[in-house]
């Protein structure tokens, strides 16, 4: 007989099983959020949690990570599900949905967490729903996932190495994602995740390549603050670069040895026709080495109309002409 949970009582399967059981019995399924907080208007610290579930490992972990002070820091929570697999609790970490897409609360315990936090993220934006997108390697299957992200503001506290700091109400903003599906991230050549915060909405995409460049799914949006409905991304294009600690362009290298910036632009075309430009400068902040190559940078944005904001530019993948030349990818890559 196949295990129940407390959700199997609710009106909400889209499978013929119960709940636990998933589409794809696959070891890289999974379903995750991802919270990340930063300044409006400067570089600084940044603040992130996730929370996922793993159904064919029967476990669930969390990440509290970021920079503090100039400090990379990250920490792990993990339990096995134990008859659980949906509630987000692990250790000392939690994620309480007080209002769907409106208010949610990110605890990390800083007596059990490297990264303690008590923040409060609500919503600026209406959610995003990106289409479904999947990427196979010959037979096999790297990545086949549903996506939604929304901008909001954090307020309250983080704590790191015995010190608490404040995140004021109107000082921080940021994003959350909710995603699920099968993601092997070591095989993607490369992703992009660009989240672009400014005063009257934010940009978002997520968008995959080949190494040779080739696109394989872009989807965004540009929401507005307004509460209006979101406008769909039709096209994105991207060009930037490395940094060195002199400000000059490099090279990533193999594990990114140099590579300390951030620079450039991306340009979204929305479904109106519109097309901005967005200039980004900034930090490479949470590098993702050694289980994958880039990670996110903090960077200042303006746009080519004269907006300034702040913005999350993840770079990374696996090996890519332009963004990782020189690294040597494990198993089969997408071609």
């Amino acid at each position: 007989m196949p295990p129940l949970t407390d959700v199997d009582e609710l009106l909400a399967h889209q499978l013929p099983e119960p709940h636990p059981n998933v589409q794809t019995h696959h070891p890289h399924w999974r379903e995750s959020y991802f919270f990340i907080a930063h300044r409006r208007a400067a570089l600084g610290d940044v603040v992130i949690l996730t929370m996922a579930t793993y159904p064919q490992r029967q476990a669930m972990d969390s990440l509290q990570m970021g920079r503090v002070g100039g400090v990379p820091v990250i920490g792990h929570q993990a339990r096995d599900h134990g008859g659980d697999p949906h509630t987000p609790v692990v250790g000392g970490a939690r994620v309480e949905i007080v209002r769907p897409y409106e208010e949610i609360r990110l605890v990390a315990d800083p007596g059990v967490c490297e990264l303690g936090m008590d923040l409060t993220w609500r919503a600026r934006t209406r959610p995003y729903g990106l289409r479904r997108g999947t990427m196979r390697a010959g037979h096999e299957l790297i990545w086949d996932q549903s996506h939604m992200f929304q901008s909001g503001t954090y307020e309250g506290t983080y704590t790191h190495a015995g010190t608490t700091h404040e995140v004021a109400e109107g000082e921080w903003w940021g994003q959350r994602d909710h995603s699920w599906g099968v993601r092997d991230h070591g095989r993607c050549p490369l992703w992009l995740w660009f989240q672009v915060q400014l005063e009257d909405g934010f940009l978002g995409v997520w968008h995959w390549e080949l190494a040779n460049g080739a696109h394989i799914y872009t989807d965004g949006c540009w929401a507005p603050t307004d509460g209006g409905e979101p406008v769909p991304l039709v096209d994105f294009a991207h060009d930037v670069e490395w940094v060195d600690a002199e400000g000059r362009a490099a090279a990533y290298g193999a594990n990114g040895e140099t590579a300390v910036g951030l620079r450039g632009t991306a340009t979204f075309t929305l479904a109106t026709g519109e097309r901005v430009v967005v200039h980004a400068d900034g930090r490479f902040d949470r590098p993702y080495e050694p289980f994958q190559r880039g990670g996110l940078s903090q960077v200042l944005v303006t746009t080519d109309d004269g907006r300034r904001g702040s913005a999350i530019f993840e770079v990374t993948g696996s090996h890519h002409h332009r963004y990782f030349p020189d690294t040597s990818p494990q198993g089969t890559l997408p071609s």
